[in-house]
């Protein structure tokens, strides 16, 4: 995967209105969760912009607070590329993240906030890939028609793993057939979509119908 390195300011204002400020000077509200839980009570002072949140069994997750601009963060959205993030918090650290959520205006579709996931080296993350259809199918020349049915997988691995793209050969793909998820495999990295889910399929046309029919009379 690629980095993307994106400059953040921690925030300790919060709230709908806070918010709203945020966006009026050009600010994004954005928060980064830790996929990590650490046992409490915990003994390292918290930096600005962070807290502590609570998940159980004597155990919590740090939380970061902060505000990116429009200018630093649309390359990362307005994109159908993934990317690692490198993130700098200034005056708090620099972590390692995946965006997890956007939330934009019902009407304006304006960026709202945007939520982000820390990543460790050692831990597993699940993120959707890209699939790219390579190759020409065999069905397609028997005049069918290749239909994509999902653009993206929802992989699991470590980041370093996890590829920018997953590319998927259809060579093979004769007419009526279908690739479901359960016959791929890809190096180091886990499909959790359901094994029964379609990925493309080669559609029969009219043309190919007539032509079906005109071989068997």
């Amino acid at each position: 995967m690629k980095t993307f390195k994106l400059e953040a300011t921690p925030r300790e204002a919060l709230g709908k209105k806070a918010s709203k400020d945020l966006r009026k000077e050009g600010f994004i509200p954005a928060v980064l969760y830790g996929s990590q839980p650490v046992a409490l009570p915990y003994d390292e002072p918290l930096r600005q912009g962070e807290k502590m949140i609570e998940t159980g069994d004597n155990r919590g997750i740090v939380v970061v607070d902060f505000a990116v601009t429009f200018d630093g963060i649309r390359k990362l959205i307005y994109t159908p590329e993934i990317f690692l993030v490198e993130i700098d918090i200034k005056g708090c650290r620099v972590v390692k993240a995946i965006l997890k959520d956007i939330q934009f205006h019902p009407v304006s579709d304006d960026i709202l906030h945007v939520d982000f996931l820390e990543v460790f080296d050692k831990k597993p993350i699940e993120m959707e890939i890209p699939v790219f259809l390579t190759g020409h199918a065999a069905g397609v020349k028997s005049g069918g028609k290749l239909n994509q049915s999902m653009r993206k997988l929802k992989v699991r691995g470590l980041s370093e793993r996890i590829p920018e793209k997953l590319e998927v050969n259809v060579n093979h793909l004769e007419l009526g057939k279908a690739i479901k998820v359960g016959e791929l495999s890809f190096e180091g990295i886990e499909l959790i979509n359901p094994k029964n889910s379609v990925l493309c399929i080669v559609k029969m046309t009219r043309a190919s119908q007539s032509a079906a029919s005109a071989a068997n009379t």
